[in-house]
């Protein structure tokens, strides 16, 4: 059975049984929907979400040389599935997603590698980026920090990440979380770009060197 029938059928938050159980604290997700940017309404009403989950870790107390292998490929995947739903959920669906970003953070307990553990690598990222029918490599945020601290998630295109418009971030905090022995896994989207997007994209770029700026000053500022 591969990875994907053992987490069950899209929609579930839960592992087939016998699957990986994961130690799962909380849940929290924010969602934010941009009315107005500078006393106007954007031609796209964007709505973000973000969706976190508070787990044990399960390497706290183990020394720097422990093997992170087996427990990323028990841990990581029911998260994907947990932590995409959730957005799916809080923004009406895959179709409309058009941004996504990753973030993890370590309790004071923990390495920072114990975060990056439960991200980087296709146990999580590669699964989020199927279930959101995205094609980008996903940004991301790691860091080892006490409960309640900010932790900005930049998000970019899902399907094409030089997409300047898509360029965006969201901020989320859990009070409580993480405590020392815990990891929080975020997942990260947007339905749109940010308000009153303007500064082009590659396409519209005009060729910029170190060359052609010097060329572009007036000559006095040149001597």
């Amino acid at each position: 059975m591969s990875l994907l029938q053992d987490l069950g059928t899209r929609g579930s938050d839960r592992p087939a049984p016998g699957g990986p159980a994961v130690a799962v604290r909380k849940v929290v997700v924010h969602r934010e929907e941009v009315r107005t940017e500078a006393g106007r309404a954007p031609a796209r009403p964007t709505l973000r979400a973000s969706a976190a989950v508070v787990i044990a870790n399960p390497w706290a107390g183990t020394p720097p040389t422990t093997d992170l292998g087996p427990l990323v490929a028990a841990v990581a995947p029911p998260l994907a599935r947990l932590l995409t739903d959730a957005l799916v959920d809080a923004l009406g669906g895959v179709a409309g997603i058009e941004a996504f970003g990753k973030a993890a953070v370590v309790g004071s307990a923990g390495e920072l590698e114990h975060a990056a553990a439960l991200i980087h690598t296709p146990y999580f990222g590669d699964l989020l980026r199927s279930y959101l029918d995205g094609e980008s490599i996903i940004c991301f945020a790691d860091t080892r920090a006490d409960a309640g601290q900010l932790l900005v998630v930049p998000l970019w295109h899902k399907t094409s990440a030089a997409t300047r418009s898509h360029y965006q971030t969201i901020t989320t905090r859990i009070s409580d979380a993480p405590r020392a022995d815990e990891i929080v896994v975020v997942a990260a989207a947007s339905t749109g770009p940010r308000p009153h997007a303007r500064i082009g994209d590659r396409s519209t770029d005009p060729d910029v060197t170190p060359t052609v700026l010097q060329h572009r000053r007036p000559r006095e500022d040149r001597a």
